[in-house]
């Protein structure tokens, strides 16, 4: 044994606890860095001067060298990151919720004297004042007055709504780009990492800041890190690889005529749809596309049959000018032509029918007992949604059990007594809103009861995917209306013929000789009833719900 062994035994020592004093001062210098972790030095102690074999020195017990550094270790707990990982998406996914929801509530600003729901209140009163008063020309002009105040309510509720979803529209696009972005990151950090290890070292710098970029990518969109094979750290998402050792997949966004023109997140490789089940790009994905998209269908829902249901009744009332057959609002169709027939794909030729609402042409009474069985075939948001009923119904159990199907068709008697069906918001944004996509009746019910289809059995069902589809309605007094073009809580207005002659605005109904009687409140008292009729579409309530 050398004379210097004991000297190089001290410098081996003081070399390896400078080593953990430095790793120390590495760790006070980055006790603010964001996604440091402690780091702590493992000693050992130095393999023995002699080995037990044949040429070791016949000397009792084995020489100690001092002490050496095994490996430079972060201190992380794998069970705590592994659930802090598998819960971040939620903290992501709630937050943005959250904020959004917020913004939600500040558009209703219920309840406020510039609400919808006030301006409607006001617009009901102000038909019950006319029905009072039906010659006077001042109770006309408020209901032209409130009329246009609930128009800008329902503008301003629309727009803030479509604000919101283009403010989310623009967070999808921003968050994509960072999930690809931290892909990126991360797959670069795992091609340094690896060739940092095979040449004996530990890269904790790397490995932090890489747990780092994953923690943030949690924040993001849910996913999970299979580390079992330590030279290839893999991440998982919507049930696919995003990131394998270097190699990365990333997202973009693909627009198309569905959903408003909003575009899907998609795989960029294979172009298949992404579904984020949480992470602030799930959130957003899932507000953009169901949240504020469904509370922009019910304001839709609500004002389409507002309208429709204040110009069935005005259109045949008569205003003090004489003039009938006027609406009270304009419709916009999404056609003109007066069948619905549309060119779907673009190939130049019909092959859809855009049809709202069909009404049949004969008269029922609620209270009526059927005395027939079948079953009514609906279009639904899956498929089709099958609707029996008995010889034992009443036409008011019949129209009641349509609303409660979940078909996106519903029913309702009109003031004749007629049956009048129709399209409500598609809950699929592959398919249009107001559109009557299938009627079937496997009996009589539709066929000849009711006067809305001409015959029965598949063989005679409407189907929106042929043109002139209309030819499956009965003839004689069955009417139908062509779909209105999209949203139209955003395009209601007055019709301009009444802002012109407030006197166009009826109050009565013509006799038979086409005169109004002095004093006929008739109509304007059939629309103030509206308010508290059970005639809201997709459900029972009344618009005053």
């Amino acid at each position: 044994m050398s004379t210097f062994s004991g000297i190089e035994m001290g410098k081996r020592s003081m070399f390896a606890h400078n080593q953990a004093i430095q790793t120390a001062g590495h760790n006070l210098s980055n006790s603010s860095t964001e996604g440091y972790s402690r780091q702590r030095v493992q000693m050992k102690a130095t393999d023995p001067l002699y080995r037990p074999d044949l040429s070791r020195a016949e000397t009792p017990g084995q020489i100690g060298q001092g002490v050496s550094v095994e490996s430079i270790q972060r201190v992380r707990d794998e069970l705590l990151d592994t659930r802090i990982l598998a819960q971040t998406n939620q903290e992501g996914y709630w937050e943005t919720r959250d904020s959004y929801v917020l913004m939600l509530e500040q558009v209703y600003n219920e309840p406020d004297e510039s609400s919808v729901r006030t301006r409607m209140d006001q617009f009901w009163d102000s038909w019950e004042e006319l029905s009072l008063y039906p010659e006077s020309a001042s109770a006309r002009q408020a209901v032209l007055s409130r009329g246009e105040t609930l128009t800008d309510a329902i503008h301003q509720q629309y727009r803030g709504l479509q604000g919101i979803r283009d403010i989310i529209n623009g967070d999808v696009e921003a968050v994509t780009a960072q999930v690809n972005d931290i892909a990126r990151q991360i797959a670069g950090l795992n091609q340094e990492i690896v060739k940092v290890k095979a040449m004996g070292d530990s890269p904790n710098d790397l490995m932090d800041r890489r747990d780092m970029l994953a923690e943030k990518l949690s924040s993001l969109i849910n996913i999970t890190v299979d580390q079992r094979d330590p030279d290839e750290y893999v991440i998982h998402t919507a049930g696919y690889e995003l990131v394998q050792g270097k190699s990365f997949r990333t997202f973009e966004l693909r627009s198309g005529i569905e959903n408003d023109g909003y575009p899907d997140v998609v795989w960029a490789d294979s172009g298949k749809q992404a579904f984020f089940e949480g992470g602030k790009l799930g959130a957003l994905v899932e507000l953009r596309d169901a949240d504020v998209r469904d509370e922009i269908g019910k304001l839709d829902t609500m004002t389409m049959n507002f309208v429709d249901l204040v110009n069935e009744i005005h259109r045949d009332g008569t205003g003090a000018n004489g003039r009938t057959g006027l609406d009270f609002f304009t419709e916009q169709s999404f056609i003109n032509n007066v069948a619905g027939n549309y060119d779907r794909d673009g190939d130049g030729e019909y092959d859809s029918s855009y049809i709202f609402r069909v009404t049949g042409g004969n008269r029922l009474s609620a209270r009526e007992q059927i005395g027939l069985e079948g079953t009514i075939r609906l279009s639904g948001s899956d498929g089709l949604v099958d609707v029996p009923y008995f010889s034992t119904d009443m036409v008011a159990d019949v129209v009641d059990r349509i609303n409660n199907s979940g078909a996106e068709v519903v029913a309702r008697l009109d003031r004749d007594g007629r049956l009048e069906l129709k399209g409500t918001t598609a809950r699929n944004p592959d398919n249009p809103d107001f559109v009557i996509r299938y009627l079937e009746d496997s009996g009589h019910f539709l066929a000849g009861y009711s006067g809305v289809l001409a015959g029965y059995g598949g063989e005679n069902a409407y189907t929106w995917e042929t043109a002139d589809a209309v030819g499956a309605f009965a003839e004689g007094d069955t009417r139908y209306a062509v779909s209105p073009i999209a949203h139209p809580s955003g395009w209601m207005e007055i019709n301009k013929a009444i802002k012109a002659d407030v006197r166009s605005i009826a109050a009565g109904f013509a006799a038979e000789d086409g005169t109004v009687n002095a004093g006929d409140n008739r109509a304007a008292l059939a629309i103030a009833s509206i308010r508290n009729t059970a005639v809201m579409v997709g459900n029972t309530r009344t618009l005053d719900d």
